[in-house]
């Protein structure tokens, strides 16, 4: 592998078993590892202001290469100094390319070896992204990391067309990483392989001895039992390359994070804690409440005890209760607050535990506390 991209650089400080914690450090901040980001599809974290998403702990968020791309466009992002000046975010910033699209609008996309052609949501118009311009694109969006267009298949797709995918992905990260650079903007390259482990490996052979700043695995939790993905990253993550940052996208639950930062994986987003939040259910220590549920409605306590966010601290669960039941824009804002810092406190916790070389009895007793007192049923694990 070349040198890696100036002013970005990655280091491992402990390891306990599979797992490890370390830094990550780009031109705008120093993230540590394993950690959570939020997801800011729009250049905004739902409901959120940056300075209130900063205060959960975040140091990188993400945002939409596609959508940012249609509306406002990316040169108008740019105009304002890119997504971090848009937003007002000072803090680093990892843009997806717009391969889960492909994926998530499939109904409005066709899809070749040369690229993808989108019909807009927005306004019906046709728009063409290659490799070649998602990477222009990203580089006008200005953040700290991007990553290359991929194809994502649907999950439980034949073995052939999960193969397809791969030789796509492959030749498009090729194409991208012969992009001119843009300066400080590091590059991470994606695995496929569906849930076929020898492809996996085979991909992430492939993708790991090409030259990225860091290695991540699509195309999970797209319809895959959890416990399938939870055994394939048992395999996987520890495999994937020792010397970058491993990063999982578009996971997960809380299970989901303390599975795969058991695997070895440092970098996590989902919409989930936000997506969650808005539909009034708070993920805490002790699983999900529901708190549109009529047990909350004279419930003076805490949401979460063991939480110090400012929600927990200040307001009871009957208030919350009110919020939803009033459909006051007030209750998605302050649980979706909420929800960030507890992912924030939860990778805290694990960096300890991992540093502490207790990470293992310490997931499985979290896990155990959570499955106890969830309300909503079917934890996954």
């Amino acid at each position: 592998m070349s040198l890696p991209t100036p002013g970005f650089s990655f280091r491992v400080d402990a390891i306990d078993g599979a797992a490890r914690c370390g830094e990550l450090t780009t031109p705008r901040a120093t993230i540590q590892t394993p950690a959570f980001m939020p997801v800011g599809t729009q250049a905004t974290v739902k409901a959120l202001t940056p300075d209130e998403v900063a205060s959960t702990g975040a140091r990188i968020i993400l945002a939409n290469t596609y959508h940012l791309w249609l509306r406002p466009g990316a040169e108008s992002v740019a105009s304002h100094g890119g997504v971090v000046g848009f937003m007002k975010w000072p803090h680093a910033l990892l843009t997806d390319s717009g391969g889960y699209q492909v994926f998530s609008l499939a109904k409005h996309r066709t899809i070749d070896d040369d690229g993808i052609t989108f019909r807009s949501h927005l306004d019906g118009t046709l728009r063409r992204l290659t490799p070649e311009e998602a990477m222009r694109v990203q580089a006008l969006l200005g953040s700290d990391i991007a990553m290359v267009l991929d194809e994502c298949p649907a999950g439980g797709a034949p073995r052939d067309e999960v193969q397809r995918a791969m030789a796509r992905t492959t030749d498009w990260a090729e194409r991208c990483l012969a992009t001119e650079p843009a300066e400080g903007q590091a590059r991470f390259g994606i695995v496929q392989g569906g849930t076929e482990l020898d492809l996996r490996l085979s991909h992430l052979q492939t993708i790991g001895a090409l030259d990225f700043d860091g290695v991540a695995l699509g195309g999970f939790s797209v319809g895959e039992p959890p416990t399938q993905m939870y055994e394939l990253l048992n395999e996987i993550a520890p495999v994937m390359p020792q010397d970058r940052p491993r990063y999982l996208m578009g996971v997960g639950t809380p299970t989901d994070l303390l599975r795969a930062v058991s695997s070895g994986i440092d970098l996590f987003d989902c919409v989930l804690p936000t997506r969650n939040a808005r539909n009034g259910q708070a993920l805490t220590w002790g699983g999900r409440v529901n708190l549109r549920q009529a047990r909350h409605r004279d419930d003076e306590s805490a949401l979460d005890a063991r939480c110090d966010c400012p929600v927990c601290t200040t307001h009871s669960r009957a208030y919350l209760r009110h919020l939803f039941k009033a459909d006051e824009m007030l209750g998605p804002r302050l649980l979706s607050l909420h929800n960030l810092h507890f992912y924030g406190a939860l990778m805290r916790k694990a960096r300890e535990m991992i540093r502490l070389g207790e990470l293992g009895a310490w997931v499985e007793a979290t896990l155990a506390q959570m499955r106890e007192l969830d309300e909503v049923g079917g934890l996954d694990d």
